[in-house]
């Protein structure tokens, strides 16, 4: 099972300006989950590049996230945006940054943003319950927005769960 969930919150310095946005989206047809953490309209920008790539590179999500790294460090405009991207289909998860890194975890939990690094501790150490994927990235945000003030408790989550892969359906479904 693969599981993104992301807080709602929008800062601006130590100020909340919004509590219900929305990091987390579907794209491509229902075959990736992307989630972000940065400047919002930065990330809206590197989102819509992400979704040209992957229609360039169909069914190939290492690939077009590679190809999308590269083009985001070299390029004068895009190295100069604010953001982290997480991005995921049924097969594989990945963490993109502005520094071209196209990360795949040992153990298959990312976390960015503010909250990520509480997020991460809390989802490894709930591993090794009997807590389904979606119960503990819930739980390991919940987490996260006790400890976080820049995270809050408004979650968008996204998955593909285990029927979903077995069956080979197409896409993912608001949970």
């Amino acid at each position: 099972e693969v599981f993104v969930v992301g807080d709602g919150q929008v800062s601006f310095g130590d100020m909340r300006l919004k509590p219900n946005a929305k990091k987390v989206r579907v794209i491509d047809s229902g075959r990736v989950i992307t989630g972000f953490a940065g400047a919002t309209a930065d990330c809206l920008t590197l989102m819509e590049r992400l979704e040209t790539r992957l229609e360039q590179r169909p069914g190939q999500l290492m690939r077009a996230c590679v190809e999308m790294a590269k083009g985001w460090r070299t390029d004068k405009y895009l190295r100069h945006l604010s953001a982290m991207l997480v991005v995921v289909d049924k097969d594989v998860s990945l963490t993109l940054t502005g520094n071209g890194d196209v990360v795949e975890p040992h153990d298959g939990v990312i976390g960015i943003g503010s909250g990520g690094p509480y997020a991460v501790a809390a989802a490894r150490a709930l591993m090794d319950t009997d807590l389904s994927a979606k119960e503990v990235a819930v739980k390991a945000m919940t987490i996260a927005a006790d400890m976080c003030v820049y995270t809050n408790h408004e979650f968008v989550i996204e998955g593909f769960t285990k029927e979903d892969i077995e069956q080979g359906s197409k896409g993912a479904e608001s949970k």
